[in-house]
């Protein structure tokens, strides 16, 4: 794939030229990406696609499609520019794929397609980050073990091929651990792409000021900061699975619910018949909320990674062991 490539030869008359995005939300999970596509998409002066996470950089963290009804995310590169076909020629054309800033390979794709993106990184500290997400993989249903450190104790046999859930083709999502080498991460990107179009946001300044934080992405992405934007607050509303045998018929009852083209028959079916009221009961049945963090593990957790938060608060020249309170670990 070469940046020459990005074209598919001469439109077809009345047609758009294909657009490739100007700028690329690389990332953390549960960092709040999903609130800030969603108020970026409101913008005027910018494009966001509907296909939230196409992934189409990272190749290696794609979910594989065992039947009907998976994931059907662009393989190609003429399908992945046609999910930006409605863009103006004078708005901003972006994408979101969190799963970017722990591919090795992403930003040297992207580069090579688009030399001159801009590319911003959300980051969270890492013991929060790492519950939060061990969450919803559970409840995405590629983790098949509920405990989180019972799964940071699978990842030497993950890494050997072994006790991978078998949704995936490679251990990369369930490798909890690599997904805080924040420094490495942020290198890869800044080999490829200059500092200055670069930016990374602290998930915690997020939380405290949506709106300008929100504001501080505008003006990076140059377009108007001044348009009014209803703000989306980034909070966390996890949930436990209480039953793992009813996760696959939750998550095929969901996708018909919300991407009705991509699901079969019988879940279209039972999903139009099915009352709020049983969906909301069975919701109640299926999950509950989670059990509060083990905090033992937590402070295990902020032991070990204290190192690379000392690096990245040197990288960023940013005091985040303070902020993070790694200060009195």
């Amino acid at each position: 794939m070469t940046a020459s490539s990005a074209s598919a030869g001469p439109p077809a008359a009345g047609s758009r030229a294909p657009r490739v995005p100007d700028f690329f939300i690389v990332g953390h999970e549960k960092c709040g990406t999903t609130a800030l596509y969603t108020m970026l998409r409101r913008h005027p002066q910018v494009y966001m696609s509907d296909f939230k996470e196409p992934r189409f950089f990272s190749p290696e963290v794609r979910v594989r499609v065992h039947k009907p009804g998976g994931e059907a995310r662009p393989q190609t590169l003429e399908a992945y520019l046609a999910l930006f076909a409605g863009a103006a020629p004078e708005q901003r054309v972006g994408e979101a794929s969190p799963q970017y800033i722990r591919s090795p390979t992403a930003a040297a794709r992207i580069a090579e397609v688009q030399p001159d993106a801009r590319i911003i990184a959300i980051l969270r500290e890492p013991a929060s980050f790492l519950r939060s997400f061990h969450l919803q993989c559970v409840q995405a249903g590629r983790e098949s073990q509920k405990d989180l450190r019972k799964a940071l104790a699978l990842e030497p046999l993950r890494r050997e091929g072994k006790k991978i859930p078998r949704e995936f083709t490679s251990p990369a999502w369930v490798l909890y651990s690599e997904h805080v080498r924040y420094v490495e991460q942020l290198r890869r990107f800044h080999a490829q792409f200059p500092a200055e179009r670069v930016l990374v946001l602290i998930y915690e300044d997020y939380l405290r000021d949506n709106e300008a934080t929100l504001r501080s992405v505008l003006r990076f992405l140059e377009v108007d900061d001044t348009t009014p934007i209803e703000p989306i607050q980034t909070y966390q509303t996890n949930v436990a699975v209480r039953f793992t045998p009813m996760h696959p018929l939750s998550r095929k009852l969901r996708l018909a619910r919300h991407r009705p083209e991509l699901a079969g028959p019988v879940a279209r079916t039972v999903t139009s018949l099915a009352p709020k009221s049983l969906r909301v009961l069975w919701r109640r049945v299926a999950y509950t909320a989670p059990v509060p963090p083990d905090e033992r593990l937590m402070l295990e957790l902020r032991q070990r990674f204290k190192p690379e938060v000392q690096a990245l608060s040197d990288y960023l020249e940013r005091d985040l062991v303070s902020l993070w309170g790694y200060d009195g670990i």
